[in-house]
C-alpha cells in the first residue's frame, strides 16, 4: 500500500475545518511530523490502563542491605502468577524523611519467579487507576510491610540516587525525587520490582510510590 503525504504546511492562513480530510505531514527529509493534542500518558489513562500505588505511612522496621529476597521496609510491586497483563514501569518515586546511619545508594531493583509467588507479611497498598474515580482494578499488585519473601533475590537493575548522614533539615542529607522510567521496565506476570538500599535505613523512614501501565500479554 503506497502512503502519500505532504512536505511542508497543509495550510498557512488558517486553521483547518473540524472533519476535512487532510494529507499527513512530511518533513524535508521525509520524517512523519507529529505534535502532542495532550499530556504524554493521556491516551493510556484515558483508556483506563494506567496505574499507581504510594505508601501511605512508613514502616517501622530499617531496610535490608542490597536486593536480597527477604526484603524489610521497602515497597515490592508485583505482577501476579497467571495475570493477563504485562506490567509496564513509567514511574517512581522516592522519599527519606529521617537520615540514615551510613551513607547509601537506593534504586530498583527487580525479579522474576514463574512458579512461586511472593509471600510473607503482606500488606497491600491499595493501588488505584489514574483515571480518578471511573477507571479499572488494576491487577497489579503492592505490598509494603516489615517483611516480605521474594522467590528469587532480585537484582540491582537502576540507580536512582544517594542519601547522606547530615541532618535532614540540611539540603544535602535527604532525598525525595520522581523518576520517569519510560516504560523500561517490563514486569511479566511473575516478575516484581522493588526499593532497595545498599545499607540500612533506618527504621520509620522511606515513603515511595510506583506508577504503571498494563498492557495486555
Amino acid at each position: 500500500m503506497l502512503v502519500q503525504k505532504q512536505v511542508g504546511p497543509v495550510t498557512t492562513t488558517s486553521s483547518l475545518a473540524a472533519g476535512a480530510a487532510i494529507n499527513g505531514r512530511l518533513g524535508n527529509m521525509g520524517e512523519d511530523i507529529v505534535s502532542e493534542l495532550h499530556g504524554r500518558y493521556y491516551e493510556t489513562t484515558y483508556r483506563r490502563a494506567m496505574f499507581t500505588g504510594a505508601t501511605q505511612a512508613v514502616v517501622a522496621t530499617a531496610t535490608a542491605v542490597g536486593p536480597v529476597a527477604a526484603t524489610t521496609g521497602v515497597p515490592v510491586l508485583y505482577n501476579p502468577i497467571g495475570n493477563i497483563n504485562n506490567v509496564v514501569l513509567t514511574k517512581v518515586a522516592v522519599g527519606f524523611i529521617l537520615a540514615p546511619a551510613a551513607p547509601l545508594v537506593y534504586g530498583i531493583a527487580t525479579g522474576y519467579n514463574g512458579s512461586t509467588a511472593v509471600s510473607g507479611t503482606l500488606t497491600s497498598v491499595t493501588p488505584k487507576n489514574r483515571f480518578i474515580g471511573l477507571g479499572a482494578t488494576p491487577t497489579a499488585q503492592m505490598y509494603f510491610s516489615a517483611a516480605i519473601t521474594l522467590p528469587t533475590a532480585p537484582t540491582a537493575d537502576i540507580i536512582l540516587g544517594a542519601v547522606d548522614t547530615g541532618a535532614v533539615t540540611t539540603a544535602p542529607a535527604g532525598a525525595f525525587n520522581l523518576y520517569d522510567l519510560e516504560g523500561s521496565i517490563i514486569l511479566p506476570p511473575g516478575g516484581y520490582a522493588c526499593i532497595y538500599t545498599s545499607a540500612a535505613m533506618v527504621a520509620s523512614s522511606l515513603l515511595a510510590s510506583f506508577q504503571w501501565e498494563e498492557v495486555p500479554l
